[in-house]
Formats: C-alpha cells, structure tokens, sequence
C-alpha cells in the first residue's frame, strides 16, 4: 500500500509540474519576493468551491472555475470537504484512491492556472458544524482523534513537495463548542501526523466560535489562522434554511439596527477587526476564511454591507475567500431576485458584485 501510494504521489507530481509549465503566473496579492508563511499570509482573494462540501454530492472540480477566476482577477481558492467523499462506508480509515485523484486535480488546477489551493476538512472525522452530527467527538475521543490525524498525514504524504504559494491545509471549518486546551491538543496532534511528512507546510486553523474567536492558544505551533466575515447574522443569513431562526428575521437593512444595538463600519471595526489585529501581532498570519450574504437578504443591502466589510479588510492587509463562486452567497448564479444579471459563459453574472470585488485588489 505505501508503496503505491508513493509511486501515485510521484506521478502526481509529475502531472501537475507539467500541466504547470509556463502557465504559472505569480499569486495577484503576493508580491514577487514574499513567500506565505504562518507569521504573514499573502493579501488572497477568492472563493470556496463546494463539490466536495457535504455528502451525498461527491463531484469532480471543474477547471473552468480556476480558469474564470484566475480571469476575473483572483488568486485563492478554499476547498472545503467532506471526510466521508473519500472513505468506506463502513471503515473511516480506508481511503478511496478514485476520489483522492479528483482532489489532487483540484490542485493541478490551480496550478496551472496560478490559483492557491486551501484544502478544509469541512466534516473532519469526529468533527462538523454540519447535520447531521458525527457519532464521535474529535475533541474528546482518541479513536477520532487518531483517525483525523491519519487522514491529514495521508494528505500530507501525498503532497509533499508541493510549495506553500500553490498549497495549504485548513484543519477543521470552525471549532465551535471547544475549549483553548482541547483545541490546542488536537491541533498539536494532527500537526505531528503532517509534518512528519511535510514539515514545511503551511497549515491555516480557523478560529474557535464557529471561526469569531482568535485562537491564540495555538502560539508556538506554527500556524496561520482565518477569521469570518458572516456578522451580523441577521443580515448574511436571513431566511437561511439551515439556520434556526432566521425565517422570523425582520428584513435587513445596513447599517443594521435591532433595539440599541447597531451594526454598521464602526462596529464591525471592533468586534471584528481589533481583536483579530491584536491577535495577529502575536505573530500569527490572518485572513478571512469564507464570506458572504445569502440570496434573500436585498442586493443592494449586501453590496453596502459588503463594501464596509471589503475596506476593513483592506485596511487590515488581509485576504478573504467568498462563499461561493457559483451559487447562493456568490457571483455566479446567485439566484437573487432583485438583480439585473449579466450573461456570461452560459452562467448569470452578477457584474455589481464582482466589480465590488475587484475593486479592492490587495494593493496598496
């Protein structure tokens, strides 16, 4: 088995290399001579891409996304995954070779077509924000523990060598009900299954709190970390389905006013940015993970909303990853009702959003 898990590893490598050749064009927020390190993540921008998200849809990546993305203007993409796309039914510590072939072309994509690639373990073995829940608790079961950190070293494994400007690894999406020292004694053991493989690589651990709170209780091991840019709730997922609640949300506005609370640039400044500043002068590279408004909150509402959250960032030196490109939060195929889209490629544009977008290119 290792065997032949080294010779797929060596033929992957070579394939990507080759597919790469010429075509790989410098990160658009990366200056020439800087390198992504845990200390300093470069100024990305992009999107997540779902069809590995959840279970049952298991699809292969499409290259034209990099292509069009890489065209539009981007540089970073995240792929948040489901465990389960690559295991047994029945035995969560075999891995179906098929599957981690699509994933290694998601990586040849990007590639070739100059796009970062952020691997996510969306549901991790024993860990998900996701229904339904896993039957065990990562953060207190050794089995799952043990598991998880197996599935990282095999990613590791069979990437290694693979630079960090094409490359990273985002543990787990959102630690919620966690405590500082459990998170910091799973981190640490899922790192040792890396980089006994690869000890270089760049590894980004969101924070905890569904990704709100900076985890400075991983100082010292190395790691990047990626906030979100999902506040207020009210406004980026109103009458989400999967959120309890959010059906009986009054329309938003922005700013946003419920009661004596306000949410507007001033607000999200500080209960969004300043602590993650604070935390990043601990030594810790930041950046914005997933964002987004769902497509029933008003067009207009998100872009104004949008607009504050895309200064803050700028201002801050960091880089952000929507959630999604195609689909409900993204530019393409939204299926919002107040929006005059722009055909394009066979797919809807939303031309606003994306000039929004662009418009703050990560220079400065």
């Amino acid at each position: 088995m290792k065997r032949n898990r080294t010779l797929s590893r060596r033929i992957f490598m070579k394939t990507t290399a080759l597919a790469g050749a010429g075509l790989v064009l410098p990160a658009m927020g990366v200056h020439a001579k800087e390198s992504p390190s845990h200390k300093r993540l470069p100024r990305w921008r992009g999107f997540n891409l779902l069809e590995k998200f959840m279970m049952p849809n298991n699809g292969r990546f499409v290259e034209d996304d990099f292509a069009w993305m890489r065209e539009l203007g981007f540089d970073f993409v995240r792929l948040p995954m489901d465990y389960r796309c690559w295991t047994e039914p029945d035995d969560w510590t075999t891995l179906k070779e098929d599957v981690l072939k699509e994933i290694d072309e998601a990586v040849a994509f990007g590639r070739k077509h100059g796009v970062h690639v952020c691997l996510n373990f969306h549901r991790a073995p024993g860990y998900t924000v996701a229904q339904p829940g896993e039957a065990k608790n990562l953060w207190k079961d050794e089995e799952a523990l043990r598991v998880c950190a197996l599935h990282w070293s095999r990613f590791a494994e069979r990437y290694q060598g693979i630079p960090n400007d094409a490359l990273s690894f985002n543990l787990f999406n959102e630690p919620a009900m966690v405590s500082p020292d459990d998170h910091r004694r799973v981190v640490s053991a899922v790192l040792d299954g890396i980089r006994k493989h690869d000890p270089e690589r760049l590894v980004i651990c969101d924070g905890r709190a569904w990704g709100h709170i900076p985890p400075a209780e991983l100082k010292g091991l190395n790691v990047a970390a990626a906030t979100r840019g999902y506040e207020p709730m009210q406004l980026t997922h109103y009458k989400a389905e999967w959120v309890d609640g959010a059906d009986k949300y009054p329309e938003p506005t922005y700013p946003l006013t419920r009661g004596k609370t306000i949410c507007n640039r001033a607000s999200l400044e500080k209960n969004a940015i300043e602590p993650w500043k604070a935390f990043e002068s601990e030594g810790f590279g930041v950046m914005v993970g997933e964002f987004g408004a769902y497509n029933k909150t008003p067009h207009k509402v998100v872009l104004d909303w949008m607009r504050d959250c895309l200064s803050l960032w700028d201002k801050a030196g960091w880089g952000f990853a929507m959630w999604n490109f195609r689909g409900s939060f993204g530019i393409l195929d939204s299926g919002r009702a107040d929006v005059s889209y722009e055909d394009w490629r066979g797919h809807k544009l939303d031309r606003a959003m994306l000039e929004l977008l662009v418009e703050f290119d990560g220079k400065r």
